[in-house]
């Protein structure tokens, strides 16, 4: 996606009139969103609930305190109207649902530039359209709500289900305090989080899907949507919150049972788990909290010797908002990575047993009232050397088998409607899979790789 980055312009990047007209067209275009009056058209939630996107966002994905807890009671929160009917059997009423389909649809274009083109490929793309989702989503049930999305691949031309999570939620008392407990159902380890420094949900929340990234991952922060998980989690007196899921291997366009064509295949379950610590007062908000996963896989098939990752998450969340209506949003993640590797190593894929990967992400939004975002992020990614997995090659190669990449991501976010928003990004690279210089083996430089990013991204 939903994944989910103020304007930094090398020379190089604008070095050709082609490009500098396009940069030209769209400063005017979005100058002219700019001075546009106020629409607020706006998708499901907002027709179930009455309320504009700004009383659950700050900026679309990043969610507030009102639409954290809107997403932990399950989606049902209404002020619309709704379809009551009763059996013919029975006074009960049987049926009470939305009386508007909960149907919403989103579309992203995008313009990408890479410093230096990779071999026999051109140096810009243009995606119409880069993404393109329907959601069913809203209350199912006064108890049970919705996020399904579905979404168009431009690059194999077919639609297939993205990020879904199904919840049911309820409220009990506790110790004289509120319990708030439910479960979730869902595809995508993080997609139900309701913080934006875990994986699916954090910054940046867009990137080009055109322009060179680096080839290692830990496993929490590269899961494709092909699992179904279930747990159960509660927030007690709104200040600590607790989840446990499993999950199991899922994968769309495959046979079914699983047989030998299935690859990344889940042994077993695996668990995943979240602890988290809010508190909330006047004008500040924070979190702190610890979430992981343990797997063990089969990268092929459904036998032999599998591989085996445990990641463990530590992340921070912190919120400012100013008499102005501003807003400051702060977060940080931390994942470690263990990999035991007995089915890679023996098959020659790996040149050690064992590995670790440790990702660094920290990133700092400022929110002007309703109409535009300033971000800033770091990020960084380390690991033990392994020639075998990270292996020398054109562009996605590794000169010395490291995985090593960091650098920064800027970007500008307008928002001239509350569900449009158009984006100019910058990503720079320091290192680049283990170096700065001649990262791959064949010439290539970790610089070459940054990439200018202009996005279109509507919601209705």
């Amino acid at each position: 996606m939903i994944s989910s980055k103020v304007t930094f312009f090398s020379n190089s990047i604008l070095g050709n009139r082609k490009n500098k007209l396009f940069f030209f067209l769209s400063a005017v275009v979005l100058l002219m969103f700019l001075t546009a009056p106020a629409n607020y058209a706006i998708p499901s939630f907002a027709r179930q609930t009455g309320l504009s996107c700004n009383y659950c966002h700050y900026a679309y994905p990043e969610l507030n305190s009102f639409g954290r807890m809107f997403k932990l009671n399950g989606y049902t929160t209404s002020n619309s109207p709704m379809l009551e009917a009763v059996s013919p059997d029975s006074e009960r009423t049987d049926l009470s649902i939305l009386n508007s389909f909960p149907l919403s649809a989103m579309v992203m274009t995008s313009f990408s530039s890479v410093n230096k083109a990779t071999p026999g490929a051109s140096s810009s793309a243009v995606e119409f359209p880069q993404q393109l989702s329907l959601f069913l989503s809203g209350e199912i049930t006064p108890r049970i709500g919705a996020f399904l999305q579905i979404t168009y691949d431009p690059t194999s031309g077919t639609f297939g289900l993205d990020n879904t999570d199904i919840r049911y939620s309820n409220h009990t008392t506790l110790g004289g305090n509120d319990l708030l407990y439910g479960v979730t159902l869902n595809n995508n380890p993080t997609a139900q989080d309701v913080w934006n420094s875990t994986p699916v949900w954090g910054f940046p929340y867009v990137l080009s899907s055109a322009t060179p990234g680096p080839s290692a991952t830990t496993l929490l922060q590269s899961t494709p949507g092909n699992e179904a998980g279930l747990g159960i989690y509660g927030l007690y007196n709104k200040l600590i919150f607790a989840e446990v899921s499993f999950y199991k291997t899922a994968i769309q366009g495959a046979s079914y049972p699983a047989d030998t064509t299935w690859t990344g295949t889940i042994k077993g379950v695996a668990p995943y788990w979240r602890l988290a610590i809010q508190h909330q007062w006047q004008g500040q908000y924070l979190e702190v909290g610890t979430f992981g996963i343990s797997s063990e896989m089969y990268p092929s098939g459904i036998s032999g010797l599998t591989n085996k990752y445990t990641d463990i998450g530590f992340d921070a969340q912190y919120e400012l908002t100013n008499d102005a209506g501003g807003s400051w949003i702060a977060h940080a993640s931390y994942i470690t990575e263990k990999q035991t590797l007995d089915a890679t190593y023996n098959a020659g894929g790996s040149a050690n047993p064992s590995n670790t990967l440790n990702s660094l992400k920290v990133d700092l939004t400022y929110n002007f009232p309703q109409w535009a975002a300033l971000s800033a992020g770091y990020f960084t990614m380390s690991g033990t050397a392994d020639a075998g997995l990270y292996a020398p090659g054109d562009v996605t190669g590794s000169a010395n088998g490291e995985p090593n990449s960091s650098g920064e991501v800027l970007q500008l976010t307008l928002m001239p409607w509350m569900n449009t928003q158009f984006a100019v990004q910058y990503n720079l690279y320091n290192t680049f899979n283990g170096g700065s210089t001649n990262y791959d083996g064949s010439g290539r430089n970790a610089s070459d790789n940054n990439s200018l990013y202009v996005l279109a991204w509507l919601l209705f």
